[in-house]
């Protein structure tokens, strides 16, 4: 259990700590899906996304690279693609929707450091000094975020070494720990305004 986690609830202008509360503005907005302007080729590939998902009580994050978003089944869609090995799969499976979570470059060691170390062995986002902010409906994102998608879990695919087309693909996994892709519809999109 993390308790020892700082969590804050973006209803609310106050974080919750072990020590009492404290006051602390909510930059975090609801905007639109169709008013964004950004390169999803920069946003999943360059500057990386935490994904996270869980509930207030027990949840954990990664470090991405790859991913997407579009427009699939007449729904605005984030595309993420995690290994079975890593342990926010446990709680992507379990759950029923994710966030992922965009940072200022400034944050880019961090993020480094969220995606190589586990958290199952550590308190990782409490070593890298973030702290987790509650979005509705019970999902967990960043304070210094400047952009999340709240997405519900709509459909989970397997990535099989039978379907690449292209054997440089088949190279990159080393005959093993494929990835699976959770499909996200995006419920809010939330910015920092």
């Amino acid at each position: 259990m993390r308790l020892d986690r700082t969590i804050a609830f973006s209803s609310l202008p106050f974080i919750c700590s072990a020590v009492g509360w404290k006051e602390e503005k909510n930059m975090l907005q609801p905007i639109p899906y169709t008013s964004l302007e950004l390169n999803p080729f920069n946003l999943f590939g360059k500057d990386l996304t935490l994904i996270t998902a869980g509930t207030v009580a027990k949840w954990n994050t990664m470090t991405a690279a790859w991913g997407g978003m579009g427009y699939l089944w007449e729904k605005p869609a984030v595309f993420v693609f995690v290994r079975p090995s890593r342990y926010t799969h446990a709680f992507l499976e379990a759950g029923d929707g994710f966030t992922c979570s965009f940072f200022p470059a400034s944050y880019h060691e961090k993020l480094l450091y969220l995606g190589s170390h586990s958290g199952r062995d550590e308190d990782k986002t409490g070593k890298m000094g973030m702290k987790a902010q509650v979005l509705s409906p019970n999902r967990i994102t960043f304070w210094g975020s400047n952009l999340v998608f709240s997405c519900k879990k709509a459909a989970k695919l397997a990535v099989e070494k039978e379907k690449f087309s292209l054997p440089r693909i088949e190279e990159m996994y080393n005959g093993n720990d494929y990835h699976e892709m959770y499909v996200g519809f995006i419920e809010t999109v939330y910015k920092d305004q």
